[in-house]
Order: C-alpha cells, then sequence, then structure tokens
C-alpha cells in the first residue's frame, strides 16, 4: 500500500505537460498553489469478487476534492456488478487542481465506474488543471469507465491522461465525450488549451493504442481539428474475440447517429475497436456513444448498458 504522503506527492505531479497547456503564469494574486488543501484530489478504489460472485468495494482511499459513496446494484442485466460514481466536492477544475484517480479490478470482477456530474474546466488565469486516471485490470476483469462530458469554458487550460493496463482476456470500455464549452454563452471552442491522452497497455507495457486529442483555441474552429462540431467522443472496446466482428458492431450502432459523423477501426493486433464520432451538440454525441457503448456490451457481456440513473 502506498505511503499516504508518498501518494500525495505523486498525486501533485502529473509529469509531463504540454507547453500550451502550462503557458500561463504559475502564479497568480488570490490563487492558490498546488497542494494547498482542497487542490490535489486523490481516489484508490480496489474492486474484487466476493465469495457470492459479486463485485465489491474492498478498498478505498479517497482526499477532497475527489470521492465515492457506496457503489449502487442498479444493473437489472447484471445485478453482481456494481455502479460507482465519482464526485467531486469542488464546482468544477480550476487552475492548480491535481486530481488522481487509480481503479484496480482484481481477477474476474467486473465494475461500471461512472461521474456524478459533467467536468467542468474553469477559466485558467493562472497555472493549469490536470486529471490523471490509472485503471488496472485483473485476468478476466471487466472495467467500465464511462464519465460525464467534459465541459472547458472560455480561457480553460487542462490536460488529462488515462492509462489503463488490461491483460489480453479481460474486458475494458473507456468512453470519453468533450463538448465545445458553454455554446448558449458564446463559448464555442474558445478554450486556451486541452490535451486528452488515452494510453492502453499490456500487461509488462506493451502498447495497445495511444490516442491524443489536442486541441488550441486559435485552431480549434478549423476544419481539420473540430469543424462546426460541437461536441466530439471517443469510445474505446479491448475485448478478446474477433476485432472485425465488434467492429461491425460499433459501425451499425453509430451509422445512422442524429446529428452525427462516426468512424469505426480495429485496434493494432485484433485487440478490439473503437469509434471516434463529432456532431451537432452534446446531446447528440453522448447519445451516439451510449449506443456505441451499450451495442458492444450486449454482443461482449450479453446485456446491454444499464440506466446510470442521474436525471
Amino acid at each position: 500500500m502506498t505511503r499516504p504522503g508518498t501518494r500525495l506527492t505523486r498525486a501533485a505531479d502529473p509529469g509531463p505537460v504540454w507547453p500550451e497547456v502550462a503557458a500561463g503564469p504559475e502564479t497568480g494574486p488570490g490563487a492558490l498553489p498546488v497542494g494547498s488543501p482542497g487542490k490535489v484530489g486523490v481516489l484508490d478504489l480496489d474492486f474484487r469478487k466476493d465469495t457470492g460472485g459479486r463485485t465489491v468495494l474492498a478498498r478505498r482511499h479517497q482526499k477532497s476534492p475527489l470521492q465515492v459513496m457506496r457503489p449502487l446494484y442498479v444493473d437489472p442485466a447484471l445485478p453482481h456488478v456494481p455502479v460507482t460514481y465519482v464526485m467531486s466536492t469542488g464546482g468544477g477544475v480550476v487552475g492548480g487542481d491535481r486530481l488522481d484517480t487509480d481503479i484496480r479490478v482484481a481477477d474476474g470482477a467486473h465494475v461500471v465506474v461512472t461521474t456524478q456530474a459533467a467536468t467542468r474546466v474553469h477559466r485558467t488565469d493562472v497555472g493549469y488543471g490536470t486529471q490523471t486516471v490509472s485503471l488496472t485490470l485483473g485476468r478476466g476483469a471487466v472495467c467500465e469507465w464511462v464519465p460525464d462530458p467534459l465541459i472547458p469554458f472560455a480561457g480553460s487550460r487542462f490536460q488529462q491522461r488515462l492509462v489503463a493496463e488490461v491483460p489480453d482476456d479481460a474486458v475494458l470500455v473507456a468512453a470519453d465525450v468533450l463538448t465545445a464549452g458553454r455554446v448558449a454563452r458564446g463559448e464555442r471552442w474558445d478554450l486556451d488549451a486541452l490535451v486528452s491522452t488515452v494510453e492502453i497497455v499490456r500487461p509488462g507495457g506493451d502498447p495497445v493504442a495511444v490516442d491524443t486529442t489536442r486541441i488550441v483555441g486559435a485552431e480549434a474552429a478549423h476544419p481539420l481539428v473540430v469543424g462546426a462540431a460541437g461536441a466530439m467522443g471517443t469510445l474505446f472496446v479491448v475485448a478478446p474475440g474477433p476485432a472485425a466482428e465488434l467492429a461491425g458492431v460499433l459501425r451499425d450502432a453509430t451509422a445512422d447517429a442524429p446529428g452525427c459523423r462516426a468512424g469505426v477501426s480495429t485496434l493494432p493486433d485484433g485487440a478490439g475497436a473503437w469509434v471516434r464520432l463529432v456532431g451537432d451538440g452534446q446531446e447528440e454525441v453522448e447519445g451516439a456513444v451510449r449506443a456505441a457503448w451499450s451495442a458492444s456490451r450486449t454482443h461482449i457481456l450479453g446485456a446491454p448498458a444499464p440506466d446510470l440513473r442521474k436525471s
């Protein structure tokens, strides 16, 4: 077990930061530096199967602003699978925030992890915000990481990184939805800089996929970046079995998604498949990503995506 002091030190250092994200001033009047109370959020979760075959949260360590409550068993098709809601005690991410989540899913366990609400990234006049999520799956484990959208406000600078270690007999579903900001307030892609990276590896470090989304405010409207899209979404599905069949499932699920355009491809070495979408707005892209998640879940596990009960 990592000692609390060491864990906080690790969480406060996100590693290399893209120059566009770190371009602003590091300090300023009234700004709390990294390491101040409430600035470094830590969440460590260990899931395992109990003697009855149900997955349980066996260990939890949390430090504000990150926390979880008791997992809920709300999936009627898979009643042994907990749905865990990650919450923040703050009103969003501001400069100097460092959020670090580490989730471990033991052999044969299965968990769905989502967020209580969208992640809002506020204007960043000083410093920048970061979020790091590490997912470690055991043999035959299933982890479904399906957070609500990320909403970067005007003038925000933010970097997030998802790193997942997935054995060849395990299943990972990882979703990401990014919106254009507070469009009704005229903040369409008015962020300063946002970089989001997904790294999926096998035990031992062999890469399965590395994908980086980089959006700098001055370039956001370029047709090769986001163009006229109001939101974009990505779903990675790593699973054993024929990758071409899985890609077909994702393609069928998103082919007629209202207000969206989708591209589907298999992952290297037949590890799975993924889909990226751009769409008119958050609602359309969220709906298409959920449809892809539910279709792939049914294909792999025989059960559709559950109602996450947030409304």
